[in-house]
């Protein structure tokens, strides 16, 4: 009997860990995330010390929105055995809800595991840059980019930072390393919405015909062309871009209020009145009550050609 009660406890732990196997291998061939969920929690049920299963659910948990979930199944693997990849996970997971100091700490934590784990540190210097750390955003960048000098997100993510700092002169420096590097729609649509920021219309022109080279269907490169096309004089050319911005955003209000603008330069004044009460009413229909200008703020002109806009929008107002 004695013997009998020794072979139970010798069996059992052995076809739980069998099951729970065969579990884990059935939830990582499976495409049904929420199947996948479930096939994980049936495993950490049998081998509550199986972090792998608990990794694999956070990932699936993560893909499914459940960032708070996947961040309790990485806490797990970090509390047991804490490595950089789930450091790494769990501070994406925190920056999915905006919780940049949590993302931040957990960047942090994975750099010191794996001083070279440079997604860590992009991701780091990102999550510095959303808590407006912009010297460390540049010295986590620097790090990055003296460890992969070929990475040409970090070189527009160090671009942003100095144009955000208004140093211009390094901006497009590093605007224009990324270019180099990965002459890319992305690349060159950073570069020219930069260089139509400190107003250089003609490059900016250059590099959105190149964007839409790359790829047609760049809705917002064909806004910012036009917007340079008309801040150049090039009305015809503005009319053509605003009306292709609007093919992609039929309620893109930026793209009416540039036309009801060329085509008051046209001297088209039908045309004009109808894109500038279309833009009007779009932005009132979304609770706006403000009137005159302060209807505007909200728009990619008010911010960013105030003083071009203000000047057109009072000449719209007397139509």
């Amino acid at each position: 009997m004695k013997k009998y009660f020794t072979l139970i406890l010798v069996v059992v732990p052995i076809l739980i860990f069998g099951q729970a196997n065969k579990l884990f291998r059935q939830a990582l061939k499976t495409e049904d995330l929420s199947e996948r969920i479930e096939l994980l929690t049936q495993v950490i049920s049998l081998d509550s010390d199986k972090l792998d299963a608990y990794f694999y659910r956070a990932i699936a948990k993560n893909d499914l929105g459940d960032y708070s979930g996947a961040i309790i199944d990485y806490s797990k693997i970090i509390i047991t055995e804490p490595d950089a990849d789930s450091y790494f996970n769990r501070g994406n997971a925190r920056y999915s809800l905006e919780d940049f100091e949590g993302a931040r700490q957990d960047y942090r934590d994975a750099v010191k595991i794996d001083p070279n784990f440079m997604d860590a540190l992009y991701s780091l210097a990102c999550a510095n840059f959303d808590l407006s750390d912009y010297t460390g955003t540049i010295e986590v960048l620097n790090d990055l980019l003296s460890k992969e000098p070929y990475y040409p997100k970090g070189y527009t993510l160090r671009g942003l930072v100095f144009e955000n700092l208004e140093n211009y002169k390094q901006a497009l420096k590093d605007y224009t390393v990324a270019v180099l590097m990965d002459p890319s729609a992305d690349t060159y649509y950073n570069r020219g919405v930069f260089l139509l920021s400190i107003n250089y219309y003609k490059k900016a022109k250059n590099d959105f015909s190149t964007v839409l080279r790359l790829n047609e269907n760049n809705g917002f490169a064909y806004f910012y062309r036009g917007t340079t096309h008309l801040l150049l004089g090039k009305y015809k050319n503005a009319v053509s871009d605003f009306e292709t911005a609007l093919k992609f955003d039929s309620l893109d209000f930026d793209a009416m209020l540039g036309l009801a603008m060329t085509y008051y330069k046209l001297k088209d004044l039908p045309n004009t009145k109808l894109y500038y009460n279309k833009a009007k009413d779009i932005l009132q229909r979304n609770g706006n009550t403000a009137s005159g200008i302060t209807l505007f703020e909200n728009t990619y002109w008010h911010k960013n050609q105030f003083y071009f806009f203000n000047e057109n929008v009072k000449e719209l107002e007397e139509l």
